[in-house]
């Protein structure tokens, strides 16, 4: 789908090519993440293949033509673009935001308009709620999700992201990049992924990408990466605790356990407390008769509180993991709730298990083991 032949840019007043003769292929539906330290030419790369920046030598080919011989305009409107600064229009409802390339493309209104709603609702957003506002209303990681909707407007087969996730918080960023996996699965489409984070790139991609001062260090799959680094640069790149990384690898979908500690609203007091007793973490999870989370019983709970049903006794649940985040997110939100569990639904808020500190563990000492 894209292929770069000694693909080379040197800007003028500098003796360093900011990209060195670089080859590269990604196939079609693949993410390929550019990953390495500032100045090594990820984000000039990027440019080079929509043609905001041209490139001094070298050639560019998507589907099989060559970029220098297509008009730039054309190439750009055929492409998603997302940035790390989002970049929406302020004066813009977010719908007009989302508009922008099919209206530059003279799309009929009504097409326009369905588009816009389905976008929005894709990335988890309420046109009827948001569609109307502007930018200054909506949070960063909203924000983000416009820009991602905006991207894929004119159902583009190519799209570039450029640290699209870099503005916002730790459990923001996991929730945004997990929701765009989830797209990407549904969508399928040939992307770009620029990212100095090799914890991201883990995730992110089904090939990295390592350039260090303009040249291509090693291209491989995520765990390739991590098990056979090309050479010192890229082993410091990845850093230690590789077993640690290679939690990103692994959903937690792929070890939930067919026990899931789930009450209904109405079970008893005593049952409950049999529960609590046989549970490994000290805490049963309330589910109401569709199956969805309503909260958790601790020991402190039984103790405490009076009532003698679960729907009485039961507390907020503190946070979740979706069952398609990986095992390293899990960690993260444990860590930040201070519980050696966290919670598990699906992509409907259906309860489908717990994650523990320990099953955790367990596959970090069974990766240590295997090596």
């Amino acid at each position: 789908m894209i292929r770069l032949e000694n693909l080379t840019k040197q800007f003028p007043g500098m003796d360093r090519l900011a990209v060195n003769k670089l080859n590269l292929e990604v196939g079609k539906g693949e993410v390929c993440v550019l990953v390495g330290p500032s100045g090594c030419g990820k984000t000039t790369t990027m440019k080079m293949i929509n043609r905001l920046c041209e490139p001094t030598d070298g050639k560019i080919y998507v589907d099989g033509q060559d970029t220098s011989k297509m008009n730039p305009i054309k190439l750009r409107l055929d492409i998603g673009y997302v940035i790390q600064q989002i970049g929406l229009f302020p004066h813009m409802t977010i719908n007009d935001n989302v508009a922008t390339v099919p209206k530059e493309k003279k799309w009929p209104k009504e097409k326009i308009k369905k588009r816009t709603a389905e976008l929005l609702e894709l990335v988890g957003l309420d046109p009827r709620e948001h569609g109307g506002r502007y930018p200054s209303g909506l949070s960063g990681g909203q924000q983000q999700r416009v820009g991602i909707a905006r991207a894929l407007a004119a159902d583009p087969p190519i799209m570039l992201m450029d640290e699209p996730f870099a503005a916002v918080d730790r459990i923001t960023r996991s929730r945004l990049q997990n929701e765009f996996l989830r797209l990407q699965r549904e969508l399928n489409k040939t992307i770009i992924f620029v990212t100095h984070d090799i914890d991201e790139a883990i995730k992110m991609g089904d090939r990295i990408a390592v350039l260090r001062e303009g040249k291509l260090i090693q291209y491989d799959e995520p765990g390739k990466i991590l098990s056979e680094p090309a050479g010192d640069f890229v082993a410091n790149l990845v850093g230690r605790n590789r077993s640690i990384k290679r939690l990103h690898l692994i959903r937690a979908h792929e070890i939930l356990e067919e026990e899931h500690w789930g009450v209904p609203l109405d079970t008893p007091r005593e049952e409950i407390k049999e529960r609590i007793e046989e549970s490994v973490i000290s805490t049963v999870m309330v589910i109401d008769e569709k199956g969805y989370l309503k909260g958790i019983i601790g020991r402190r709970a039984i103790e405490e509180k009076e009532g003698e049903k679960a729907e009485d006794l039961m507390e907020e649940v503190p946070d979740n993991v979706t069952d398609d985040a990986t095992l390293n997110d899990a960690l993260s939100v444990m860590l930040e709730i201070g519980e050696g569990y966290v919670p598990v639904v699906d992509a409907d808020g259906l309860f489908r298990g717990t994650l523990t500190l320990n099953t955790l563990l367990d596959q970090v000492r069974s990766d240590k083991s295997a090596k």
